[in-house]
């Protein structure tokens, strides 16, 4: 490659798809390409975004899964003040686990749609957004694998509604010019990982 430029991509499915594994493979092909990269996630771990995990791991103190569209909006612009955008301004590559592909569609489930993208209309747009589609099944075997506690969405009736939800917010984001590449995530990793990178190769130059 000659000297491309930096670029924000952002790795987005249900939970259990394979997000954080994509985003730590995608990592290590960029420093293959001598490539710097911030690798960052949502929400984050500074202060709002600890406490919206608290909110999703079902703490009686948190505040209510109703205040999550703000919170994660919150949580969202102090993500791009400090780490965001000083990274591309640094010429790195940035890869986030999740971004507000995942507000559009949880938090629809609470607000209108079209509410939740007021919340996050000026935020900057990904380069690409790779989404990591696996069925609800897949998705719930993979959190039982993971033998963790579940979250307040990982139960199968909210998955289901989120997965066509992401259906809905990958169909409104592409009407509005946004560049959302669905990858087949029931695939091995290695095999979703050669799929993000041969897309990437085309249009990354």
């Amino acid at each position: 490659m000659s000297n491309p430029p930096p670029v924000f991509l952002v790795l987005e499915g249900l939970d259990g798809a394979g997000t954080t594994t994509q985003t730590q493979r995608l990592s290590e092909w960029f420093q293959r390409q001598d490539r710097a990269c911030v690798v960052t996630m949502e929400p984050t771990d500074r202060v709002v975004g600890k406490l919206i995990r608290r909110t999703l791991r079902g703490d009686p103190e948190a505040p209510s899964t109703q205040v999550l569209p703000w919170l994660f909006a919150a949580d969202r612009c102090d993500h791009l003040e400090t780490l965001i955008e000083p990274g591309l301004k640094e010429g790195r590559v940035v890869l986030s686990d999740r971004y507000y592909h995942s507000s559009l569609a949880y938090q629809s489930l609470v607000l209108p749609l079209e509410q939740v993208h007021q919340l996050n209309a000026s935020f900057r747009v990904p380069d690409t957004t790779y989404f990591i589609h696996v069925s609800v099944d897949t998705a719930l075997q993979r959190l039982d694998a993971r033998g963790s506690e579940r979250e307040v969405f990982e139960t199968r009736e909210r998955l289901a509604a989120i997965e066509q939800a992401y259906h809905n917010v990958n169909a409104y984001l592409q009407e509005r010019g946004q560049r959302i590449v669905v990858i087949d995530g029931e695939q091995s990793p290695d095999e979703v990982a050669r799929c993000i990178v041969e897309d990437l190769r085309t249009w990354w130059t």
